[in-house]
């Protein structure tokens, strides 16, 4: 990166990166606001839901680089209804079947229960769509450009960033402002004053664990349109989005999306910034090394609350 316009270029690459990891960020602090569970499987269900898509989107639908643009809009927009659903069926099985047992049990049964989903999901995965990459044909092509100034940014690229937005506002108006969102506040603050109250925890919870898979469904396909994917896809990616969620301050929506920005930013910087930085071949050191230097110095994260220990 030698010249402003490539500066800008990497700019607008690391908030498509950002993005992205901000929908699977998101599910994860949803989860973790209202059980205080880290649902290691959630990058998993991501790269399923990513393989999924590739399976409706060329063998159901039929998309290819001929189909008419009205046809990809229409298209992607149907893959995407699937999708979500399909995200979040898989991780409602996950809670019913792995989680709402423990909510009692110690955290350390938790966790590796969390662990060996991640491992289930990642084997499920492999499965029933093996061990290669799956991609997309350029549904838009290449040489269609968005352009700021003299800087040329794809269409796919943008793609993913304008599809976010309404997506992460809709959240927040449905945790902020809708009956279910205060049941899902009241749940995460004291379960059982919750259920004195009326709001039915089980419920609420399963809400919460299939707006996180609708998210993790989204992010897939999104994922899948820029880049390839496959099975153990997830895992990588579900911890960069989880140093994300930690960095921003887990269970705060805003503080994920943040943290998700800033990291799409750093891995976007240091792989193009190679004058200055140490290039992609130390990006995995460089957000793991951030993600234990936040635990240790500040373990609330940017925008979260420090808390006493054992609150």
């Amino acid at each position: 990166m030698k010249t402003p316009n490539d500066f800008f270029t990497v700019l607008l690459i690391g908030i498509t990166t950002g993005s992205v990891y901000a929908l699977i960020a998101l599910g994860y602090t949803l989860v973790y606001g209202i059980l205080q569970l880290i649902n290691f499987a959630h990058g998993d269900v991501f790269a399923l839901s990513g393989l999924f898509s590739s399976t409706i989107i060329l063998s159901v639908l039929g998309l290819d680089e001929n189909t008419s643009a009205l046809g990809i809009i229409g298209g992607l927009a149907l893959a995407l209804v699937i999708i979500v659903a399909f995200g979040a069926v898989v991780n409602t099985t996950i809670e019913f079947v792995a989680y709402r047992r423990l909510r009692q049990a110690p955290r350390l049964a938790v966790l590796i229960t969390a662990v060996g989903m991640s491992f289930i999901v990642q084997n499920v995965s492999l499965a029933v769509f093996d061990v290669n990459f799956r991609s997309l044909p350029p549904l838009i092509p290449e040489s269609n450009v968005f352009k700021i100034g003299s800087v040329t940014y794809q269409w796919n690229q943008l793609f993913a960033v304008l599809a976010t937005i309404p997506v992460l506002l809709l959240l927040s108006w449905l945790v902020r402002s809708t009956k279910q969102g205060k049941g899902m506040r009241a749940v995460s603050q004291e379960p059982d004053a919750a259920a004195i109250m009326g709001v039915n925890v089980n419920r609420t919870i399963s809400f919460t664990f299939a707006l996180a898979g609708a998210l993790a469904g989204v992010g897939g396909l999104l994922y899948l349109i820029e880049f390839n994917i496959r099975y153990d896809t997830g895992f990588e990616l579900g911890l960069i989005a989880f140093t994300a969620a930690v960095l921003g301050g887990i269970g705060n929506l805003s503080g994920a999306v943040l943290g998700a920005l800033i990291i799409g930013l750093i891995q976007a910087f240091n792989e193009g910034l190679s004058w200055a930085a140490p290039g992609s071949d130390w990006t995995r050191s460089i957000v793991f090394g951030l993600l234990i230097g936040i635990l240790v110095f500040r373990p609330e994260g940017l925008l979260g609350e420090r808390t006493p220990e054992g609150a």
